[in-house]
């Protein structure tokens, strides 16, 4: 855990050093291949893979991108980045089984992926910023449901409970990204007006507006995920789509017309609603399943001890 805290602090600093601006050209994109190595190995040793050949693998692919300076290098070197960001935010949360500790496990995982943000902007990638969120979003997601087939020992682990949270969760993935796209399409002059009018009225009082792929799913689903974990092992498969949080702000840096502040600002805003979603989710969770009566919540927060590896052990 030092050595993660050591080299990840490191990386930041470099990073920090290139938004000042101070020191040379070059430390910018030291510091993305050090927090993007350091990455790779903690999601490999948290998932129980081999943490130094995929640390090493992600130096060399670092530091080959940097000498070759190429932009399709550059490129795949942020979105390799971006997602082990995402998905290593959501592998490094742990079981919460009061909403206190759901809270924090939100924002490490926000830390973790804000982090990575910075990396992936620090490599200078030449993108169209809705393909990459796109692109990031899915591999992520892919990345993050593959992880936790692993966990589970395969679909067999879903139980029914657990696949109706993995099609409802697909299927909400589905019906937002359409419908994003389709507005952006085709949408109504008159709907989109007012859409944007909305989006500018936040902007302008409130600093910046919140992703709603952060707010309405990837929050609420990481925060619920957690939760559930205490109690049972579904739990994994709600938490994969708090990707939708991770990878929203693990690229948030890619924009060049949104600010660094605004930036901050909307996924702080994307966090506090999502919570009070998932709050919202978790009261209506533990009406349908628990005991009623604060009593009994008690008692059954003090049953909820589902065993599950520290924070920097591997899961399996």
């Amino acid at each position: 855990m030092a050595t993660f805290v050591v080299l990840v602090g490191a990386g930041l600093i470099a990073l920090v050093c290139g938004i000042v601006p101070i020191g040379p050209d070059w430390l910018p994109g030291i510091g993305s291949v050090v927090v993007a190595s350091t990455y790779a190995w903690a999601l490999a040793a948290r998932t129980g893979g081999r943490p130094v050949v995929f640390g090493t693998l992600a130096i060399v692919l670092g530091v080959v991108t940097l000498v070759a300076d190429d932009d399709s290098l550059r490129t795949g070197a942020a979105v390799m980045t971006c997602v082990v960001a995402a998905v290593l935010a959501v592998m490094a949360t742990v079981p919460a089984v009061r909403f206190v500790q759901v809270v924090r496990e939100c924002v490490i995982a926000m830390l973790i992926a804000g982090v990575g943000a910075m990396a992936t902007v620090g490599f200078e990638p030449a993108i169209t910023v809705v393909r990459f969120e796109y692109a990031t979003f899915g591999l992520s997601l892919v990345g993050a449901l593959l992880v936790v087939f692993r966990l589970g020992a395969g679909f067999h682990g879903l139980g029914r409970r657990g696949l109706a949270i993995v099609v409802i969760g697909l299927v909400v993935v589905a019906v937002t990204l359409l419908y994003a796209e389709l507005l952006r399409r085709y949408g109504a002059a008159g709907m989109v007006e007012s859409l944007l009018d909305l989006v500018r009225w936040s902007r302008t009082n409130l600093g910046a507006f919140p992703r709603p792929i952060e707010t309405v799913l990837g929050i609420p689903a990481l925060a619920w995920g957690c939760h559930m974990r205490a109690r049972r092992r579904q739990g994994w498969w709600v938490c994969a789509f708090g990707v939708a949080a991770t990878s929203a702000v693990a690229n948030s840096l890619a924009n060049p017309a949104i600010a660094l502040r605004e930036s901050g600002l909307s996924v702080l805003y994307g966090l506090v609603l999502g919570l009070l979603i998932a709050l919202v989710v978790i009261r209506i969770d533990l009406a349908l399943t628990g005991s009623r009566g604060s009593r009994s919540r008690r008692a059954e927060e003090a049953a909820a001890v589902r065993p599950e590896p520290a924070r920097t052990s591997a899961l399996l």
